[in-house]
């Protein structure tokens, strides 16, 4: 996990397990090599001068109502969204030039052309990347989590799309809410994610309807916008409960899946089309193009750093 091919891994298990603070020169070092090797240099390598991945910029103002967003999951913003898990941030010019597009062309306030009125996950992500990135105090990122507050269902829950019942499969929301700083949280947000998490809890992760969900109970990365109880579990324990309880049937599921040399696997590559996958997902497979950083079927790296900062936080509340 500390070793320097992947020095994302090595920052995070830096600074999330082993809780060495983040002006620490071993970390600061960590830091300043995720731009220069592993995943994240070999995304950034693909990125064109003004900032985007797609192969060429738009020439109309209908092609740019897609642009940025498709095709999943090759195009900018999926590829931001990892490079913000990486834990990249505006410090870097490519970030900087990143976030200027999204703010151009899709955070506009007043034009056609904005995710503000977008569904209820691409907002969550935006937030998420957007903070990560480092600008949570820009007035067009607070009006995203502005969104995530009004879309909140009244069982606690969201959903992307139209109901009045809330999912598991929507946790966007409250993933955005964990990556903004505790101080940049307001009292309307420390409620929502209360409201949130207990929504999760109540259903301990994975019950949802009468039949389990099977891509739930697989491993992957990246996420984009799918849901597993290795997200649930990052996303409920970074906000502060990692010792309720009601984790523990989820817990064992995690640490049953541990391997005999301590790592976790990847187990799929979204779209995840094994036993029990929507028929929606299939019918549109054709469309997918899988972006991985891993290879599915073995051990993962990430899959690894993620479980054990989780367990690392259970042990700490408990």
């Amino acid at each position: 996990m500390l070793n320097e091919a992947q020095p994302s891994v090595r920052y995070f298990t830096l600074v999330d397990f082993l809780a060495r603070k983040k002006d620490d020169p071993e970390v600061k070092e960590a830091f300043s090599r995720i731009p220069q090797a592993g995943w994240a240099k070999e995304i950034l390598k693909l990125q064109k001068p003004k900032g985007y991945f797609e192969p060429r910029e738009p020439k109309s103002v209908r092609a740019w109502l897609r642009f940025l967003h498709f095709p999943e999951y090759h195009s900018t913003i999926w590829r931001a969204l990892v490079l913000s898990d990486m834990g990249l941030t505006s410090e870097d010019p490519r970030i900087r030039r990143i976030a200027d597009l999204i703010f151009e062309y899709k955070l506009q306030l007043g034009t056609p052309i904005n995710y503000f009125t977008e569904e209820v996950c691409i907002v969550g992500n935006t937030a998420r990347m957007m903070t990560r990135f480092g600008y949570f105090d820009d007035i067009r990122v607070k009006k995203l989590y502005d969104r995530l507050l009004e879309d909140q269902k009244d069982d606690g829950g969201w959903n992307c799309q139209k109901s009045e019942h809330g999912t598991l499969d929507s946790w966007e929301a409250l993933a955005a809410f964990a990556a903004l700083p505790r101080p940049k949280r307001s009292r309307r947000i420390e409620q929502s994610i209360s409201r949130g998490a207990e929504f999760y809890l109540e259903r301990k992760l994975y019950e949802e309807g009468q039949e389990k969900y099977l891509p739930w109970f697989r491993f992957h990365y990246p996420i984009h916008y799918f849901y597993d109880i290795l997200v649930g579990l990052d996303v409920v324990t970074r906000l502060g409960y990692a010792d309720d309880r009601r984790l523990e049937p989820a817990l064992e599921i995690l640490r049953d899946r541990r391997q005999s040399d301590g790592t976790w696997q990847l187990d799929k590559v979204h779209p995840d089309l094994d036993a029990g996958a929507n028929p929606d997902l299939l019918s549109r497979a054709k469309k997918l193009r899988p972006f991985a950083l891993e290879e599915a079927g073995r051990s993962s790296k990430w899959i690894t750093l993620t479980a054990l900062s989780i367990l690392k936080r259970v042990e700490d509340e408990n």
